[in-house]
C-alpha cells in the first residue's frame, strides 16, 4: 500500500460517524447490514447517512450491495487487513514491542481471534 492511499484510508476514517459505521460494519461481518439499520442504529438522517457510506465507499473500506430496494453494505476486510498490514509494517524493527498488535499481525490471527 502507498502512503497516498492510506493517508486516503485514514482520512476518512477520521471522522467520528464514519468511524463509527465501519466498526458496525466490521462487527457485522461479511453479511453486512442494510443501510436504513445502519441509519437507526446512529440516528443519522437518509442524506447524512448516504454522504458517509458513499465517502466510505468511495476509498474502498465498505462495499454495497444491492438487494432488491435496500443496499446491504459490508466491510472491505482486505482494504482493511492492508492498511493494517501498512500501519504494523517494521514495528520496532520486527521486535515484538506491541503485544496487541503481535495478536493480530496477520489476516488469519484476526479472523481466528474474531470467530472465538
Amino acid at each position: 500500500m502507498e502512503t497516498l492511499n492510506a493517508a486516503e484510508l485514514l482520512a476518512a476514517l477520521g471522522h467520528e460517524s464514519r468511524l463509527a459505521i465501519f466498526r458496525l460494519l466490521v462487527e457485522a461481518g461479511p453479511a453486512g447490514i442494510n443501510a436504513s439499520a445502519i441509519g437507526e442504529r446512529f440516528g443519522m438522517a437518509p442524506a447524512t447517512l448516504s454522504f458517509h457510506l458513499a465517502h466510505l465507499s468511495r476509498v474502498g473500506l465498505i462495499v454495497g450491495e444491492r438487494e432488491s430496494r435496500y443496499i446491504r453494505y459490508s466491510a472491505n476486510y482486505a482494504t482493511m487487513d492492508d492498511l493494517i498490514a501498512f500501519l504494523t509494517s517494521n514495528c520496532c524493527n520486527g521486535g515484538t514491542c506491541l503485544p496487541r498488535t503481535q495478536q493480530v499481525n496477520t489476516a488469519a490471527k484476526r479472523r481466528a481471534r474474531s470467530a472465538t
